[in-house]
């Protein structure tokens, strides 16, 4: 044999046995698989807070590689009918508002704009039975390591990543906090003020008629339309160091920040992390409101827990180099996304118009010549419904055929929603 065989046979790589092939694909297979533990606390003062748990949903019946996961928060107010009937429709109307046949990619596509739609249907569907109550809503879908979060009212969903960042996935939408729903709902036609006690002015902004202190919600009938159920929505995702969600009802944020509440339980199974969130709440405010807490851990396959984020050692050596952050940049770094690679995002948008929310592709259904409303997702003849962009008030820039397409009740939705109402006729002498 010469020396350039010999070389060759050096040069190629040893022979693995099978069983450490199979090995290898199945430890790989693992990584790329996630596994999801909860955990759930509730303590009720009014009995108005309900939550949704679904671990085990699939897009496609009887497959399990389809499978996602449901957790929401309902924090009812003025009652319970709003809050229950929420639980029980949301969901169904979300995925009602998704083409059939993606695929995962694009579903999750898809869930943003359906998510709107869901929202915006399940309170028309609400207000035709008469009902008053009315309830905040944090609904989280988890597909894969993508984690889509959609949101009305002060609820809170927070993710702790293993880099030890806090984000916020959720808006706020308190009156009292956010200076561009207060111009909103004025704009749409209600007032925004406090209450009026003996001529002082009392406790937070509210809107009026109604007196809520929130500017969206399901429900909420006896309030004005400017009070609407267009969520906040975001989707990110996560790497395959996977994440932990808080999920709770405004009665722990109002006792804990987003970092308190992620590092008051770091390190503990899901379970007894959403008991140690409550308690900590209701040890610096006691239990004053429906006091509620889902804590879910997304984790790689077979992880029992969410490992603790690793303590950096804090030197003489750092103190002199980098000093104490700002409470500034520390509260620029929590409301950001862990930067270190540990979570994408794709997906935000906190507006409260629909034509800005539902998008533009929904072509006429070629086979049946009929158009689908973008919210109710009924079929209707193009001379009966309506472009989102159509009417009197479509700004200069827009198309007024292009779609989405509503049908007249979702259409007087949307214009009620935006405070448009039709202009009265001029009277000539």
């Amino acid at each position: 044999m010469s020396k350039a065989e010999i070389s060759k046979m050096k040069q190629k790589p040893p022979l693995v046995p099978l069983g450490a092939l199979i090995g290898r694909e199945l430890r790989n297979e693992k990584v790329e698989k996630r596994t999801v533990k909860y955990g759930q606390t509730a303590l009720a003062k009014k009995g108005e807070d309900y939550f949704l748990i679904k671990p085990d949903c699939q897009r496609v019946v009887d497959n399990q590689s389809t499978s996602f996961s449901v957790f929401a928060i309902f924090d009812g107010h003025n009652g319970i009918s709003a809050a229950i009937f929420a639980k029980e429709n949301l969901l169904k109307n979300v995925l009602s508002a998704i083409p059939e046949g993606l695929g995962g990619e694009e579903w999750l596509q898809a869930l943003p704009r359906a998510l709107v739609a869901g929202f915006v249907k399940t309170d028309i569907e609400f207000r035709q039975g008469g009902e008053k109550s009315g309830t905040t809503v944090t609904f989280v879908v988890i597909d894969g390591w993508t984690v889509t979060v959609a949101s009305v009212g002060d609820s809170r969903c927070i993710l702790d990543t293993q880099g030890g960042v806090v984000s916020l996935l959720t808006g706020n939408h308190r009156l009292e906090e956010n200076a561009e729903e207060r111009e909103r709902v004025t704009a749409s036609g209600g007032e925004v003020g406090r209450l009026n006690v003996g001529g002082n002015e009392v406790g937070p902004l509210r809107c009026w008629p109604g007196g809520l202190c929130l500017s969206r919600s399901i429900g909420d009938t006896d309030v004005g339309e400017f009070i609407v159920p267009v969520p906040h929505v975001k989707q990110v995702k996560l790497s395959s160091a996977g994440g932990r969600l808080i999920i709770a009802s405004d009665s722990i944020w109002d006792a804990l920040s987003s970092d308190q509440a992620a590092q008051s339980c770091r390190g503990l199974p899901a379970d007894l992390a959403a008991k140690l969130v409550v308690k900590e709440a209701l040890r610096s405010r006691g239990l004053k409101d429906d006091t509620t807490c889902l804590v879910v851990d997304i984790i790689p396959y077979d992880h029992p827990v969410l490992p603790p984020t690793p303590k950096k050692k804090h030197t003489l050596l750092n103190s002199l180099f980098f000093g104490k952050r700002s409470e500034n940049s520390m509260n620029k770094g929590s409301s950001k996304l862990s930067a270190v690679g540990a979570v994408e995002e794709l997906f935000e948008e906190g507006s409260a118009m629909l034509a800005e929310r539902l998008g533009k592709d929904f072509p006429l259904n070629s086979n049946s010549g009929l158009f689908k409303c973008a919210i109710c997702q009924v079929d209707q003849q193009p001379s009966d419904g309506l472009s989102v962009n159509s009417g009197p008030f479509f700004s200069p820039g827009s198309k007024p055929w292009e779609g989405p397409f509503l049908c007249a009740t979702c259409r007087k939705k949307k214009d009620a929603m935006e405070g448009k109402r039709p202009s009265k006729p001029a009277i000539t002498a």
